[in-house]
């Protein structure tokens, strides 16, 4: 039976017409959460006319996931090409109704490697979220379909990030949806697929934004588990003279994932770096704003499975955005806990927690992304 969604699909006057493509300029606008981003991607889907592709990991059956479906659904019918892929575990309470209803409205469907693909060792996850409407609109970012994502009165929904982009980049990326890893650029806005050759190009584009920083590097991400390169980048720059903020969980919906963050905090304080701690809602986000005027943001989590799994990135040189998500960035850290190297003295059994089995879970992330690396080579 069908929860009511929390999030319903109003009017968006400055939306409509941009689905014509007449109206195909380049533009970049930023989704704070389900809020902005549902009604908006709903609408998208009700005015397409040709093609839709929906990627994502987790996609809800009920709430905001059945208008969703319900929209699709109607697209399908009224002749629209419809494309759904979802992931195997993200999706696995709903993916068979999903597949049922949309394979009978006349949709296509991709469970991505299912649960039964493990037994094959095909345990690498779809993790991207893509919404593509006729080549002429996109919405990439965090944000999966379910409540979570939005308010419900007033209780936050998840702290995450979406951005809607128009114009040629979308041609593109409708071009390059099956091409696994590419990375694609129209004007100020490059997108970045990782495929077969996993996140590491993803991850390169942080590294060369945060070495490339001159005054400010404001880092916001929900599963944290840097590399030894990534942590002496972030204190390299902190050393020099950069302000280096990072925005992380202050709780986490992933059992001990919290923990093997915190091992770090020591050496990111020592180095200059503030800490800021997300304790309102779950954070989600995955992005970053370097010196005021770029803008990087997407699927991508800095831990070892993303460098393996599906993923995007959206790099982004457009100071209007940039200036948006730093104020949603500045936002969140005000109301966050601020951490401080005093805070860090921790009893021995403390100290055990965070530094064993912290250390047991990144390393364990490290060596299960690496087997999945060398099984998807094969």
């Amino acid at each position: 039976m069908r929860t009511e969604a929390s999030v319903v699909p109003q009017p968006v006057p400055p939306l409509a017409p941009s689905f014509s493509r007449e109206h195909a300029s380049e533009h970049c606008t930023l989704l704070d959460g389900g809020a902005e981003a549902f009604p908006r991607m709903l609408e998208a889907i009700s005015f397409a006319r040709h093609r839709i592709h929906l990627e994502v990991y987790t996609f809800e059956r009920e709430g905001v996931g059945a208008l969703f479906l319900d929209a699709l659904v109607a697209a399908a019918k009224r002749g629209v090409s419809v494309k759904v892929v979802v992931d195997g575990w993200g999706s696995i309470g709903a993916s068979k109704y999903l597949t049922q209803t949309l394979l009978a409205a006349g949709a296509k469907v991709r469970v991505y490697n299912p649960l039964t693909s493990l037994c094959l060792g095909r345990s690498w996850r779809n993790h991207r979220k893509i919404l593509l409407v006729d080549d002429t609109v996109a919405f990439l970012g965090g944000i999966n379909i379910g409540d979570a994502y939005a308010a419900h009165g007033d209780v936050p929904g998840w702290a995450d990030l979406a951005v809607e982009l128009r114009g040629d980049i979308c041609r593109q990326l409708g071009a390059k949806l099956t091409a696994g890893t590419a990375a694609l650029t129209s004007g100020a806005v490059s997108l970045y697929l990782s495929g077969i050759g996993g996140g590491h190009r993803l991850r390169k584009r942080y590294l060369s934004a945060i070495d490339g920083a001159k005054h400010e590097v404001i880092l916001a991400h929900a599963y944290f588990l840097p590399d030894t390169g990534f942590v002496r980048a972030l204190t390299r720059a902190a050393r020099r003279g950069v302000k280096v903020s990072l925005l992380l969980a202050g709780r986490s919906d992933v059992i001990f994932a919290r923990a093997a963050t915190m091992r770090l905090y020591g050496t990111f304080l020592r180095a200059g770096v503030n800490i800021h701690e997300w304790t309102a809602s779950t954070l989600h986000a995955k992005a970053a704003v370097v010196d005021g005027k770029t803008l990087l943001v997407g699927s991508f989590n800095l831990d070892p499975l993303s460098l393996v799994n599906l993923e995007t990135l959206v790099e982004a040189q457009e100071p209007g955005v940039a200036a948006q998500a730093a104020l949603w960035l500045d936002k969140h850290v005000a109301l966050s806990r601020h951490v401080q190297l005093e805070q860090c003295g921790r009893s021995s059994l403390q100290r055990w927690l965070l530094d064993v089995v912290g250390l047991a879970v990144a390393r364990f992330a490290e060596r299960f992304a690496s087997f999945i690396g060398r099984r998807r080579k094969r």
